[in-house]
């Protein structure tokens, strides 16, 4: 009996052992296929070809599956509508989408209420401000290469007036020109920097247009903040000289670009893929600059005045460093009242809700 009870404990033990081994087996097996069946889903708002803003994060989504390797799909052109938002996140999920990337701020509202609808999903958007358990936001200083492009500008202008179109009078694109007007009063006091909105983030003839209307009201250089190309080739179209937006846009108007703001937005999606792969992920407010490599200025063009060079690669190292932080005092408004005092800078929640013009913007922000 002791001996028939001997062989039992064997057996349990080795029953044991065979089934703990199966277990990590399984368990390993389980992690593999957890990474292996991560599928990031993209909502852009705008075709992938508009040669700008989304062609910028698509470019970013192939630079991740070319990482990573790991599968991703996209929406183009999805309307900054809730419900259409909602629909899109939906038809990602069906499709077996676990991540979710919203590259557009006005898909906020969607995307919030698809985030507290599934828990299991990480949201990540872009320039927004809510965030959840499962949703983060993400957007890069990318008024620090504003002001850079502003030194261009400032040393090319010859009628000391600037064209900047702009899509809409949020604080995303109002602190972009007020970073631009800046930089180009840097090296040109008396510069006057107008604006024409679109209200608008993709339409080629739109942007065009604004850009004319512009160069038809004395701007002999335009800069933009808009998705498309538009402003370039209408630069090109009349003779006189550009900065783009989102991309290099050097090849799209090679006769009037000088240099581009850029976005590098691979780096920043494979972080954030890898941190959900192994389990460190979190709900986070980013907000990236030149440090980052989220932004970068485009390689100036031989259009670009001979000193601008540089006084850009100053400035680029002198904001890299902290030295200049852009937003300073004294700073006042377009009526002349001082709204940073002399010294101080201003905080980067005060610079994210900027809504109003720095002295020598020559426009208006529309009331809500």
């Amino acid at each position: 009996m002791k001996k028939l009870f001997k062989l039992m404990a064997v057996a349990a033990v080795t029953t044991s052992l065979v089934l703990t081994g199966c277990s990590a087996k399984d368990s390993t097996s389980a992690n593999s296929d957890k990474k292996s069946k991560i599928k990031v889903g993209f909502i852009y708002v705008g075709p992938i070809g508009d040669g700008g803003y989304t062609y910028a994060h698509n470019e970013g989504r192939l630079y991740l599956e070319k990482e990573l390797k790991v599968e991703t799909i996209y929406k183009e052109s999805v309307k900054e509508d809730k419900a259409e938002v909602e629909k899109v996140v939906e038809d990602m999920i069906e499709q077996g989408a676990n991540v979710i990337v919203g590259t557009s701020f006005g898909f906020q509202e969607g995307m919030i209420s698809e985030a507290a609808k599934h828990k299991d999903v990480k949201f990540m958007h872009c320039s927004g401000t809510e965030t959840a358990d499962n949703m983060s936001q993400f957007f890069g200083k990318i008024h620090e290469m504003m002001y850079l492009d502003g030194i261009v500008a400032g040393l090319k202008t010859k009628t000391n007036t600037v064209g900047f179109v702009g899509a809409f009078p949020i604080p995303e694109v109002i602190r972009n020109i007020n970073a631009f007007t800046l930089g180009a009063k840097s090296v040109n006091p008396n510069i006057k920097v107008k604006v024409n909105w679109t209200n608008t983030w993709y339409d080629p003839a739109k942007e065009k247009d604004a850009a004319l209307a512009l160069i038809d009201g004395g701007a002999d250089v335009i800069a933009q903040h808009q998705d498309t190309a538009g402003p370039q080739q209408a630069a090109e179209a009349k003779g006189v000289f550009s900065i783009g937006y989102n991309t290099d846009m050097s090849k799209t108007a090679p006769k009037a670009n000088m240099t581009s703001a850029v976005w590098n937005w691979g780096p920043y999606y494979v972080k954030q893929i890898k941190a959900i792969m192994d389990g460190s992920w979190k709900s986070e407010k980013y907000w990236g600059g030149i440090s980052d490599g989220i932004v970068d200025i485009a390689p100036l063009t031989s259009l670009a005045p001979t000193d601008a060079k540089d006084k850009v690669e100053k400035a680029k190292e002198d904001i890299k460093s902290g030295k200049n932080k852009i937003f300073v005092g004294p700073l006042k408004d377009q009526k002349g009242n001082v709204k940073v005092e002399s010294g101080k800078a201003m905080s980067d929640d005060e610079i994210w809700n900027m809504n109003w013009f720095v002295e020598g913007v020559d426009g208006t922000i529309p009331a809500n």
